[in-house]
């Protein structure tokens, strides 16, 4: 990733190459094959990179539109910031994990009831946020920010990422800094890295912006990706996963392009293999929507797995199964699932 286009498009090449029937080099060679490869059914993922920071962002202007309606009404949905830069927040790198990897229920503090005092226990509004992130390649120097002319030589490839998320918890502490202990429980990815230069068949024009963003977040080529998404639920008593959301990135208001430029603006110093995340892609229907709180619109509402089985959010034994494909003309583009199972709270202070 540190090394740059130049290395990434020879690295492909080459894996194309030798991986092509018409080249002999694994084709007729039995041993070199059995030292090259690992049976898919045998091999054990890991995380593709030592991440050194995450940061997510808000990007869909969808998403933040329906959480805007839920918390504050038609007339202020959108932040006044909004729709000039592209918000986001520092998450923990550290408990960025692989697709298998169980998810544990947090404990923090909450407050259902405004006129009485918080409480500490177990999260009772468990989600999942369906997002997309990308991976940096070479970084930049301190004090030396990366110009969005530039910034897709320092974006790598992408994954799919569950940014599970602790509603109460969150609602209670995020005045007037943000999200913290309701977001750092834990973020899955798959282990899988699509390049960019796989994903160039697929780019589709940029979500118009109004207004105008400002000059250092302006570019005229398209950055936007035609990535079809989906979250499942499988739980108990429901024959399979469900399907609960169908989605796509390409509903994404801010470019990748435009989330590096701003995030390094100030000269803040990014490093390879540092993820930034989409924020939670939801699209302009009810089954587009990326979390459960905006599927069970605030628990207002209940969906149905089958089976007679509902979920406004999310129980303990509950498996969140995200997926990502690109489709072209006879060909298929994956990313592999982004899979958690949610395992029961454990409170200390019990």
């Amino acid at each position: 990733m540190a090394l740059g286009p130049p290395a990434w498009k020879e690295a492909r090449q080459t894996l194309q190459r030798i991986l092509s029937a018409d080249e002999a080099v694994l084709r007729d060679n039995a041993d070199l094959r059995a030292k090259a490869f690992v049976a898919q059914s045998s091999a054990i993922m890991h995380l593709p990179v030592k991440i050194g920071d995450y940061t997510d962002f808000y990007s869909s202007v969808f998403h933040a539109t329906n959480v805007g309606i839920m918390f504050r009404g038609k007339e202020n949905a959108l932040m006044p910031n909004w729709k000039h830069l592209p918000v986001g927040y520092h998450g923990r790198a550290s408990s960025v994990v692989v697709s298998g990897t169980p998810i544990r229920r947090p404990c923090g503090q909450t407050r259902t009831d405004d006129s009485q005092s918080p409480v500490f226990g177990p999260c009772k509004l468990m989600d999942f946020e369906l997002e997309m992130a990308f991976f940096t390649g070479p970084g930049n120097k301190l004090g030396e920010p990366i110009p969005i002319s530039k910034a897709q030589d320092h974006i790598f490839g992408m994954v799919v990422v569950n940014d599970w998320s602790a509603r109460d918890i969150q609602k209670w502490e995020y005045v007037p800094l943000g999200p913290f202990l309701g977001k750092n429980l834990g973020t899955t990815i798959s282990p899988w890295v699509v390049t960019m230069e796989a994903l160039a068949p697929f780019i589709v024009t940029n979500h118009t912006q109004d207004p105008k963003p400002l000059p250092y977040l302006q570019h005229e080529d398209n950055f936007n990706f035609d990535i079809n998404l989906t979250a499942a639920i499988s739980a108990e008593g429901t024959n399979g996963p469900a399907v609960v959301s169908r989605t796509n990135f390409k509903y994404m208001y801010w470019t990748m392009k435009q989330q590096l430029a701003h995030h390094s603006v100030t000269g803040c110093n990014m490093q390879p293999g540092d993820l930034l995340a989409s924020g939670t892609i939801s699209g302009p229907t009810d089954d587009s929507l990326g979390c459960m709180l905006e599927l069970c619109w605030k628990g207002t509402r209940e969906v149905d797995l089958g089976n007679g089985i509902k979920r406004k959010f999310l129980k303990d034994g509950d498996e969140v199964i995200l997926t990502g494909y690109c489709q072209g003309d006879g060909y298929r583009v994956g990313f592999g699932s982004c899979t958690g199972k949610l395992l029961p709270a454990v409170n200390p202070y019990q």
